[in-house]
Order: structure tokens, then C-alpha cells, then sequence
């Protein structure tokens, strides 16, 4: 499986039924354990004081990351999405093949 970070800004139109965000927020918490629990989200962070998640991600490519997996989420017609593939640095201290 590949990695991705993804910057996800989730904009609500103007005019939305509050009860239509509240469901939706409520159903994207429950997608969002069931794709940790797939191991599709890894992490995901917040920045502070800000309206916007930052999340690493696996799929086993973009196009499966688009369609099968953000493509599921209940608030993403509502989300603008950055999309980074990564792989891991020669010198990061977290690589499971790292000795010390």
C-alpha cells in the first residue's frame, strides 16, 4: 500500500439544514473508524485553531484512495482535497528497518 497526506478543508454551503450537517458529521465519525480500522486512515491531525484536518492515508494507489476510500466519506461532496503521495526518507527515525 501506498501513503498519502491529504489536506481536507470541509466547506458547508451556505443555506445547509443544521440537522443535515449534524447527520452527516455523525456518519462521517462512523466511516472514519471503519477505514481506520481497514487501515486506509492512519492518522489524522488538526491543525491549531484551525478548520482543517491533515491525514495520512494508505491505499494501494491514488485512484483507489479517490474512489474507494475519501470518495466514501458522507461530508465529501463538501471537501476540497490536497493530495501528497509520500514514501519514507532514508533518515527517518520511525523506519522499521532503522538500527540504532
Amino acid at each position: 500500500m501506498r501513503e498519502f497526506l491529504v489536506e481536507i478543508v470541509t466547506d458547508v454551503p451556505e443555506g445547509t439544514d443544521p440537522a443535515e450537517v449534524d447527520r452527516r458529521r455523525a456518519a462521517e465519525a462512523v466511516r472514519a473508524k471503519e477505514l481506520a480500522a481497514s487501515g486506509n486512515l492512519v492518522r489524522l491531525w488538526r491543525p491549531v485553531g484551525e478548520l482543517r484536518s491533515i491525514g495520512l492515508w494508505r491505499a494501494a494507489d491514488e485512484a483507489e484512495l479517490h474512489e474507494e476510500v475519501l470518495g466514501t466519506l458522507p461530508l465529501r461532496s463538501w471537501m476540497t482535497l490536497t493530495v501528497t503521495a509520500v514514501e519514507s526518507h532514508p533518515n527517518d527515525p520511525g523506519r522499521p528497518d532503522v538500527t540504532t
